[in-house]
């Protein structure tokens, strides 16, 4: 199986007036294309500047990262740019949508970018939207879906590229619980259609989807290991 991430003794540092911080100290992993993966750890274990990195959001102080065959360590602003649409879809915990916009318009956003014909973006983000089961919400506003349609449209919006990864930040974050398992299950279906998933959460039953677990602490790699037993379908709380 092909290979879609690899970071190579990954370094990041921040300098806080004085201080030099280690957000990341020689992190190497490597993904799988179809993988499932959790990345976990308490605040400040670095899960969430890994996730940038690899997202194409920042980049790396030292050490290399390869995504899709090609290394994007020394990218520029406007590369990496480039690449996150191309290679990347993006679930946030906040939604990120426009809120004037139409769930159309806001799943077609990315296609935009990337040079599509109206036409084109029309008949794509229907499709994205078709496929996370709200067809009939195309001409619907964010304000008028609930918390769990909108992380829909979101997930939709992530899809419309065809990226190598969908990279979703504590993607229940702002969910209730019986919302939250329905989101999970809908990842689980993307990630059974061949999907690679790469997740951030602090949540134990929501990391438990996924079929790998990274754990950080202290900008180091804890543990890697594999779930023998993920969740299958939707687990309710207790």
């Amino acid at each position: 199986m092909s290979k879609v991430i690899e970071t190579h003794d990954i370094n990041k540092t921040y300098k806080m007036g004085s201080e030099i911080i280690e957000a990341l100290k020689s992190v190497s992993i490597s993904v799988d294309r179809g993988e499932y993966v959790a990345f976990m750890g308490p605040s400040g274990s670095g899960k969430s500047t890994l996730m940038n990195i690899i997202g194409c959001l920042d980049s790396p102080t030292s050490g290399t990262y390869i995504l899709s065959g090609k290394d994007v360590s020394d990218m520029s602003e406007n590369e990496l740019a480039e690449i996150r649409n191309k290679e990347i879809g993006f679930v946030f915990q906040t939604f990120n949508l426009l809120p004037r916009a139409s769930c159309l318009d806001n799943v077609a956003l990315p296609l935009v970018y990337a040079g599509y014909s109206r036409s084109d973006r029309k008949e794509l983000a229907f499709q994205a939207l078709s496929d996370v089961g709200l067809g009939d919400r195309t001409k619907h506003r964010p304000n008028e879906l609930s918390g769990g349609q909108r992380q829909r449209v979101a997930i939709a919006r992530a899809l419309v590229n065809n990226p190598s990864i969908i990279l979703a930040d504590e993607p229940t974050g702002n969910l209730d619980s019986k919302t939250s398992y329905g989101i999970m299950e809908l990842f689980h279906e993307l990630h059974a259609g061949g999907n690679t998933i790469i997740m951030v959460t602090h949540e134990d039953d929501i990391a438990h989807y996924a079929h790998r677990v990274i754990r950080l602490r202290d900008g180091l790699v804890e543990t890697d290991k594999i779930n023998p037993n993920p969740t299958r379908g939707i687990m309710m709380p207790v």
